[in-house]
């Protein structure tokens, strides 16, 4: 069975986020998915399939640990991909058929080869619990006094995939956040989702530095998060006291990993609802090759 890998969020290969994309991916069994994504061991692994419901395909994503709703690097790469491998014609919009709901991800293209994709969240703005500044910093290693509230408290957000989020002191606490299991253990205990995404104001190139830390799905790290950060844009867009504006945000994780990303976020509200959330990077094409299932 044939796959590819690309990485996303980067113009650089073997940065930004690593993906495998299985482009025709009929027959496989979901036992056999999860186990090609272990193997893979990537943050996720996409297989797509012909379209159920008169979209353009049908895409399933898998960490190496389970399956997920829906997720930002994996549709920003797998429509780079079809669109690399000629799957797709001249189309430069895409819509995926995902258990979130369907994606619609729009392809840049440059001298006749993708470059950059932008995704639209499936799924409004949903705001959870909250957390407080103990467990965040338990959970990531650090003290009380590096997680800060400015805007919002510790903070479950979603626009497809819950993420609990969380504002640092600095960047030096954010360089030295890390996992602490415990920690993120008892997160799950407490019915907060044990993906816990931290982020500073940079105030640099960047608007944001971030990092993600997801342990209990096999992903100690990730370089980099697009439905997160999709999520934190259309957060934060709610508390600008306007109410018709559109946020955007320039994002950089992955760097203390090695793995340097650039996310674009951006969200509109309109009579003060978050009628849109969507994020952006460009993908480089890493390799291909067969896959042996017996």
């Amino acid at each position: 069975m044939r796959y590819f890998i690309c990485d996303v969020f980067t113009e650089q290969r073997f940065g930004g986020n690593p993906l495998a994309v299985l482009p025709h991916a009929s027959g496989l069994t979901d036992e056999q998915m999860q186990r090609i994504a272990r193997e893979f061991n990537f943050a996720e692994t996409t297989f797509v399939f012909p379209p159920e419901q008169g979209h353009t395909r049908k895409v399933r994503i898998f960490t190496p640990s389970h399956e997920v709703p829906f997720a930002g690097h994996p549709n920003i790469g797998t429509a780079f991909v079809l669109a690399h491998a000629g799957e797709l014609g001249d189309a430069t919009a895409v819509t995926f058929e995902e258990r979130a709901g369907p994606v619609t991800v729009d392809i840049e293209v440059v001298e006749g080869a993708p470059r950059r994709c932008e995704l639209l969240a499936p799924e409004p703005l949903s705001v959870g619990k909250n957390a407080s500044a103990e467990q965040v910093a338990t959970a990531v290693s650090l003290s009380l006094d590096d997680v800060v509230a400015p805007t919002h408290p510790p903070q479950v957000a979603s626009v497809g995939l819950p993420f609990l989020f969380a504002e640092l002191q600095d960047r030096d606490a954010l360089e030295r956040a890390r996992v602490d299991l415990d920690g993120f253990e008892a997160l799950a205990t407490a019915g907060l989702p044990p993906l816990v995404y931290v982020y500073v104001r940079s105030g640099d190139d960047f608007d944001l530095r971030a990092r993600m830390f997801a342990p209990l799905d096999g992903v100690p790290e990730d370089p980099a998060t697009g439905s997160a950060t999709c999520a934190l844009a259309a957060m934060l867009c709610t508390f600008d006291p306007r109410p018709d504006t559109e946020l955007r945000l320039r994002i950089a994780q992955g760097v203390e990993m090695g793995r340097p990303s650039v996310l674009d976020a951006r969200a509109e509200k309109r009579a003060g609802e978050v009628v849109s959330a969507r994020i952006g990077g460009a993908c480089v094409m890493v390799g291909e090759g067969r896959l042996y299932l017996d």
